[in-house]
């Protein structure tokens, strides 16, 4: 279906939907002879299911329904399900709202509750309304959550994430309430924007999300006493069953950075508690993640195989998020006036659905999406250009290098211990014309994080990130300034040059040549391209260039989304300067890049 068709579609009023469910007027879609999972009363009951535009009118075993035109699916043998529900989406990790959005459809996945940071960060409140307004013509149900606050601090944060643009965000239809607060400090602070700002979206019935991890129960207090209404941190049983208990509904992750269900999952399995305020996510995990475990489908199969019922999974996917959304009136669950969110699962093993109704269109079959995505002009929403410094700046080796003077003097070196957890390793390194020589410590890197105006860098080194790596560079982070990573000062200058070049994207130089190239034009994070196979082979070549050049870890992209962000464990590059997360502070600040020998 075309999307001219697609919009065709009209809204069903309440008297239509009546005279459906009373047989004088004629369904458009009847669903006949399956097996409904009513996750509200928790049964499995045989009835069919009458679909007129894109509500559901009528669950029962009259056929009255049907009229001359009625298309009749007949699902015997198999269960028919509400759509899947992700409640806590990230749209941006190479792929873009389209490509997930149709991605996700086809595996059931029908609502996407979608976290809107480095969109906000890169068009403001006016080019962030204006997507919204066009992505209204994709299929699927797209909500979304706004930022409160960045992922690290930066000198104009509190100008460009103002009461006003935020609130006028809050206020749109589309979005549902407030996105995590990853720096969760400021709210146990009682920081005053934060704060007021949530109280404004629990006036406007919406909902506040959270990120609390490594907060202690004492702590938890504090953050839900702030207004925070979920958090999907929980990596032990213990810990989610903390936040279930002080009233958080309790988002349980499985992803490709955190695969957390087989520990988890004991609150369930072994505590026994009641399942009726837990969620599932996947957590914007990598591409290639859901290319191969799927997306919510994904985490019903693993959730079952760990010793959930199939109706339990399914009410945490469905009716659960819903409930917690405050839309459970309109998605969630198989009812009369819900919107015609509805699969056909042959069984309740792999959760693969046969059929996706999306708004009562069938969008996908056996996989395979069946409508067209809108064609989309991402970069008239951008406020900012991609640079403005001048490539010529990018392109002196000197910028690039550590300055160091006395050999005597350890180097806080920033010491990967796993994809994302950093400890400080002071190391004591030789000094070469006024810089840190790296030549004989073959384990260690150069990190830099640029301001793409030009006016800072912050300089770090790195060990256990990538051994024989000559140069990167990546406005893929979480700030998304320019990342230059490697040991090759010549070799970063040229990578660092041919992303500016791109306008966005990461880029690895070896020997002198470029041997990936991958063009991140929308916020440096995502591609442009409405096909997620391009995502997920961007990001394997990524990951299989840097493994064969010693980067130990299975999450490259994750890796370099949280070294600049400032509330993970360990040294982190920020815009303020290089940080220790722990002590709270910046131990070496951003330099202005005027004042650099370059």
């Amino acid at each position: 279906m075309r999307k001219e068709e697609l919009a065709l579609k009209s809204h069903a009023t309440r008297v239509e939907l009546i005279e459906v469910a009373q047989g004088r007027r004629p369904a458009d879609l009847f669903i006949k002879g399956g097996t409904v999972i009513n996750v509200y009363s928790g049964e499995f009951l045989p009835q069919n299911v009458a679909i007129y535009k894109d509500r559901i009118a009528y669950i029962g075993n009259s056929e009255a329904a049907i009229g001359e035109h009625t298309r009749v699916i007949h699902a015997e043998g198999k269960y028919v399900s509400p759509g899947f529900i992700e409640p806590h989406a990230h749209p941006w990790v190479v792929y873009n709202p389209v490509s997930l959005t149709m991605k996700s459809l086809s595996s059931g996945t029908t609502t996407l509750v979608n976290d809107n940071l480095f969109f906000y960060l890169h068009m403001g409140a006016s080019g962030f309304k204006a997507m919204l307004q066009d992505l209204r013509e994709l299929p699927g149900n797209n909500l979304w959550l706004v930022r409160l606050v960045s992922q690290a601090e930066y000198p104009s944060e509190r100008d460009e994430f103002n009461a006003g643009d935020v609130r006028s965000l809050l206020e749109l239809e589309e979005v549902v309430g407030t996105a995590e607060i990853t720096r969760w400090p400021l709210l146990y602070k009682g920081d005053p924007f934060v704060i007021d700002t949530i109280e404004y979206a629990k006036r406007l019935g919406k909902i506040s999300d959270g990120h609390t991890a490594g907060c202690s129960y004492e702590k938890l207090n504090s953050i839900v006493a702030a207004g925070i209404s979920a958090c999907h941190e929980a990596i032990t049983a213990q810990e989610a069953l903390d936040r279930l208990r002080l009233g958080m509904w309790t988002t349980l992750r499985n992803s490709s950075l955190r695969p957390d269900f087989p520990e988890i999952m004991k609150l369930i399995t072994e505590n026994k508690v009641s399942t009726n305020r837990i969620l599932l996510t996947t957590d914007g995990p990598h591409p290639a993640f859901i290319e191969e475990q799927g997306s919510v489908d994904g985490l019903l199969r693993i959730a079952v195989e760990l010793g959930l019922t199939p109706m339990q999974a399914i009410q945490m996917a469905t009716i659960n998020p819903a409930t917690f959304l405050g839309l459970d009136q309109e998605i969630g669950g198989i009812a009369p006036a819900r919107r015609a969110d509805v699969l056909i699962l042959p069984n309740l093993v792999d959760f693969r659905p046969e059929l996706v109704i999306s708004a009562g269109t069938i969008v996908a079959s056996k996989g395979q999406t069946l409508v067209s995505p809108p064609v989309i002009d991402w970069m008239k929403y951008v406020a900012k250009p991609a640079f403005t410094m001048e490539r010529t700046l990018l392109q002196h080796p000197d910028l690039y290098r550590y300055p160091h003077t006395s050999s005597a003097e350890p180097v806080p070196v920033i010491y990967f211990q796993s994809n994302v957890i950093t400890k400080k390793k002071d190391t004591e390194l030789p000094v070469n014309n006024g810089y840190a020589d790296l030549s004989k410590h073959p384990g260690l890197v150069m990190a830099n994080l640029i301001d793409r105006e030009g006016q800072w860098i912050t300089k770090g080194i790195m060990e256990r990130f990538a051994v024989d790596l000559d140069g990167m560079a990546s406005t893929y982070n979480t700030t998304t300034q320019l990342l230059v990573i490697g040991r090759d000062a010549e070799a970063m200058a040229k990578a660092a040059a041919r992303v500016h070049e791109l306008g966005g994207g990461i880029v690895i130089v070896d020997r002198g040549e470029i041997i990936v190239e991958i063009p991140l034009p929308l916020a440096g994070m995502m591609t442009t391209d409405p096909e997620f196979h391009k995502a997920v082979e961007y990001q394997e070549v990524l990951l299989s260039e840097l493994k064969k050049r010693g980067f130990p870890f299975h999450d490259i992209l994750y890796t370099l989304l949280f070294l600049t962000c400032d509330f993970l464990p360990g040294l982190r590059l920020i815009p303020l300067g290089l940080y220790d997360v722990k002590a709270g502070g910046v131990i070496k600040p951003a330099a202005a890049i005027e004042t650099e020998r370059v």
